[in-house]
Parts: structure tokens; C-alpha cells; sequence
């Protein structure tokens, strides 16, 4: 696992990369439990009418910053793209350091929650300083939090205040689900995406109308996700 510029990108592209898909677009879906997130990606209806290309583009984008760097030449045309998406009336600092807080957080709780292993210091610091390096190339504020958990932690807080119930939100996550699900072990396919609810945690589900998972679906995907884990060596 040689030509990663730093231990979390060794970590997302080459050590744990499944589980690193499925945590990027855990934090993707969390964005829609923000109205005002919601709003403006239900509005290009790209995330309704073709989720499998929307979702395809963010992770290629994450995937090539992660790898190369913001200011690498792949990385700079990656953020010159996200400014130009980005620059509409609505999207504030504050919503992009939470969409950027979710996309660094979410990856690495699913990792050290279902991976081989859990994520080690060494690569817990480089998720931040990568954290920090793609708000300094979007101009944005610096990000809240000395550490890792202390932007999973502005992060809750900041989810307390701002999550909600919306059309758009509820919309979103229908369109979606079947993608997280497609995501998880393939014997758990025929489950299909109301497995997906299973990977929610409350104040979530709470947001986009998701009703609870049944013990009769928690229970595969725990075991699914422990069988795969075992059968793979610690990288």
C-alpha cells in the first residue's frame, strides 16, 4: 500500500475501502436531515432523477481530494468544480464546514465501528489535517474542533440545533437508500433498501421519516458486517 500521500488516505483507498464507501455515503445522507441542505440538492434534481451518477461523482471527488490533496493539479480542479456548484444563494460557510465535517467524521466512525480494526491515531490525525487543508482551499473558516472528536462533536451539537423534517429531505432519502444498501454484504442484497434504515441512528431517522428497523433486520446486518470483518486480515 505505497504512493498515498498520508495514513487516512492509505486507510480510505487501499486498507478499508468498503467500509470507507459505506461511511461516505452515510455522511452524504446525513445532510439531508438539513433542511436547507436538502432544499438546494432536491432543487438540481440530479439526486432524484439519477442518485447511482450523483452519488458516483461525490465519491470520485472525495476519493481524488483524499488521495492527491486539494492543492495537487486533479485536486484543484475538484475544488474549482465544488465552488462553482456551491456558489448560489443559501449555501453559507456554516453548511459547507458541516457538509465537509460529515464527509471526514462519518467514514472513520463506520471504519472503527465495523472494519478490521479501528482506525489508529496516526490516521485519525491526518483525516484532520486533511479536514483543515480542504476548508483552507475552499476559503472557508477554520473548522471547529482540536481533534476528530472534537468535530464529531461540534457536529452533534450543531445536528441538535438544525436537523428537521422536510419534504425535500424524505424525498432524498427515498431516492437513495437502494445506493446505501447496495453498499452493504451481498448476501444481505435481497433485504434490499429497507436494510438501509438499519444503518440510521435515531435523530436521523427522526429527520427523514424512517421508521425504526425491525430486530428481524439489525440482526443479519450485525452479523453480516462481523462475518466480513473476520474474513479479512488487519491491514
Amino acid at each position: 500500500m505505497t504512493g498515498y500521500r498520508d495514513p487516512y488516505a492509505r486507510l480510505v483507498l487501499a486498507a478499508m475501502p468498503g467500509e470507507a464507501k459505506v461511511g461516505l455515503t452515510l455522511g452524504f445522507v446525513r445532510t439531508f436531515a438539513v433542511p436547507e441542505i436538502a432544499a438546494v440538492l432536491h432543487a438540481t434534481g440530479r439526486m432524484t432523477g439519477r442518485p447511482a451518477d450523483r452519488a458516483k461523482a461525490t465519491g470520485a471527488a472525495m476519493f481524488t481530494l483524499i488521495g492527491l490533496g486539494p492543492h495537487s493539479p486533479e485536486g484543484r480542479a475538484v475544488v474549482a468544480g465544488l465552488r462553482s456548484v456551491h456558489d448560489r444563494p443559501g449555501i453559507t460557510p456554516d453548511l459547507m464546514l458541516y457538509v465537509l465535517a460529515c464527509f471526514t467524521v462519518c467514514p472513520l466512525a463506520f471504519v472503527d465501528a465495523h472494519g478490521p480494526r479501528p482506525s489508529t491515531p496516526e490516521e485519525r490525525t491526518a483525516a484532520l489535517a486533511f479536514h483543515r487543508e480542504l476548508a483552507d482551499a475552499l476559503d472557508l473558516p477554520e473548522p471547529p474542533g482540536a481533534d476528530l472528536a472534537g468535530v464529531a462533536a461540534w457536529m452533534r451539537a450543531w445536528e441538535a440545533d438544525r436537523f428537521a423534517p422536510s419534504a425535500e429531505g424524505r424525498e432524498l432519502w427515498r431516492a437513495t437508500r437502494g445506493l446505501l444498501a447496495a453498499r452493504l454484504p451481498a448476501p444481505l442484497a435481497p433485504l434490499g433498501p429497507a436494510l438501509a434504515a438499519a444503518l440510521l441512528d435515531a435523530p436521523l431517522r427522526s429527520a427523514l421519516g424512517v421508521r425504526g428497523p425491525a430486530a428481524a433486520l439489525r440482526a443479519p446486518l450485525a452479523l453480516a458486517l462481523r462475518v466480513r470483518t473476520r474474513r479479512r486480515p488487519a491491514v
